[in-house]
């Protein structure tokens, strides 16, 4: 199956304000986390940082992810899980969508 935008609902969510050139994503807030749906058409790094728990499914596209020292590529189909705390960073390759669930409530604000 060819990879699909999100659609138009999601898209009216309110933006997040993600601190990473290139990288686009729309929030959905709730009492207990954050559900990010997240895309690129362009290469992003984000640097190694910390946070709460998240989990995350790619829809399309490629993300490499070192996780506690622990290199991993992920690709359309595969989920993985940051445990709270844990030093990670990401290099999104172009083309790339996902949906991030973040235990912390506050990880992203709205643009």
């Amino acid at each position: 199956m060819p990879n699909q935008p999100f659609p138009p609902f999601l898209r009216s969510l309110p933006k997040a304000d993600l601190p990473y050139d290139g990288l686009r994503g729309w929030l959905l807030q709730g009492e207990a986390g954050q559900v990010v749906f997240s895309e690129s058409s362009v290469e992003v790094f984000v640097p190694e940082h910390t946070h709460g728990s998240q989990w995350g499914v790619v829809l399309a596209g490629r993300i490499d992810l070192t996780i506690d020292g622990k290199a991993g590529t992920f690709r359309r189909g595969d989920s993985y899980f940051i445990p709270a705390g844990a030093a990670h960073k990401a290099h999104i390759y172009p083309g790339f969508q996902a949906v991030d669930v973040y235990a912390d409530r506050n990880r992203y604000k709205t643009l």
